[in-house]
């Protein structure tokens, strides 16, 4: 098989009754959720090392001031596809968890006269702590993956001890790209080189920036620890990996970190939609060239209905984006993530 196709939303929630009507894990109440595309080809990898994750109206929580957020991720995997799936399968619930303990909004004093803050000065306050809470939550969230990830066996892909020879363990690793969508704000976390990037009113605006060891602060840092990078095609860590922050990868902890970056970006009105993408992607195809090919998708006239192969223009937004990055010779496993911040299902 020359490559692996998954059409459609993975992960999505189910009622008891597995009706059509998607349902938070900690009660959300339904709500308007973006319509997504997702995908992920093998391409030209003898195995799939990639996983995605895909949570509209994930839950409604305080931080949020009790409205809905949506959760987005793609995890690239190095060394197995483990490290990736663990991501997939915990990471969206550690983030539940967090969330249900963090009650820490502080919306400041009413009362301006005193302490001479102006009321627009006030809300500036209160958007900073919500920042700044968000921040201490996904940073929590890293933390906890990447000690799971160092629990987790090579061999078998499971928990240790599992039988199985302690080399084994913590060899894998993975990028970890997590996108959080608010009403009024993208919250990008990313660690590793997959890419976040928004389309508005037809510009492509990177949301992150890649984990590379050739970056100047992230060489510095490597060479800080101790390490140095080596260049063949790609800059590695100690001539190994090509990503200078992953989740896991145990051996070489030293130097690289699991820290994410954080991006947040008020949503406008001209916001079209986001790409969330693997590096198998993004090796083929510029921020410009992604976008413009997926907004020819999704401007199109033509009604998705029954009788198309795609169910909406973000799935053919995505599915074309892989089928381009494969003719134009990636040679990786390739996902992608369309967001369609225009329409709502």
């Amino acid at each position: 098989q020359f490559f692996i196709i998954n059409f459609g939303v993975p992960n999505f929630r189910m009622s008891d009754s597995d009706s059509d009507t998607a349902t938070s894990p900690i009660g959300a109440p339904e709500e308007a959720v973006p319509v997504v595309g997702a995908i992920s080809l093998i391409g030209r990898r003898n195995s799939m090392e990639d996983a995605i994750s895909v949570w509209p109206n994930l839950c409604s929580p305080y931080i949020n001031k009790h409205r809905p957020i949506d959760f987005f991720a793609v995890y690239d995997g190095h060394c197995g596809p483990h490290v990736a799936e663990l991501c997939r399968d915990r990471m969206y619930l550690i983030l539940l968890q967090e969330l249900l303990m963090t009650k820490t909004i502080i919306t400041g004093s009413s009362s301006s006269n005193n302490n001479n803050i102006t009321r627009l000065s006030q809300k500036q306050l209160e958007r900073e702590r919500v920042k700044e809470t968000w921040k201490r939550v996904l940073k929590r969230c890293f933390e906890r993956i990447d000690a799971m990830a160092f629990d987790t066996c090579y061999k078998c892909g499971i928990g240790v001890p599992c039988g199985c020879p302690p080399h084994y363990y913590g060899i894998g690793g993975s990028t970890a790209l997590l996108t959080i969508l608010t009403e009024k704000t993208i919250i990008v976390a990313n660690c590793g080189d997959s890419r976040a990037v928004l389309c508005s009113g037809g510009r492509a605006i990177p949301l992150s920036i890649d984990h590379k060891p050739d970056r100047p602060e992230e060489l510095a840092r490597i060479e800080a620890c101790g390490g140095h990078v080596d260049f063949d095609c790609y800059a590695r860590v100690l001539g190994i990996l090509a990503m200078s922050r992953a989740i896991g990868a145990k051996y070489l902890k030293e130097y690289i970190t699991s820290e994410p970056e954080f991006t947040f970006t008020k949503r406008e009105a001209e916001d079209e939609f986001l790409i969330l993408a693997s590096d198998g992607l993004w090796k083929a195809l510029s921020n410009d060239d992604a976008c413009k090919v997926a907004r020819e998708c999704l401007q199109k006239e033509k009604p998705f209905g029954s009788g198309d192969v795609f169910s909406s223009p973000s799935n053919a937004a995505a599915a074309l984006l892989t089928r381009l990055a494969m003719g134009r010779g990636s040679q990786d496993n390739i996902s992608v993530i369309v967001v369609d911040l225009k329409l709502t299902s």
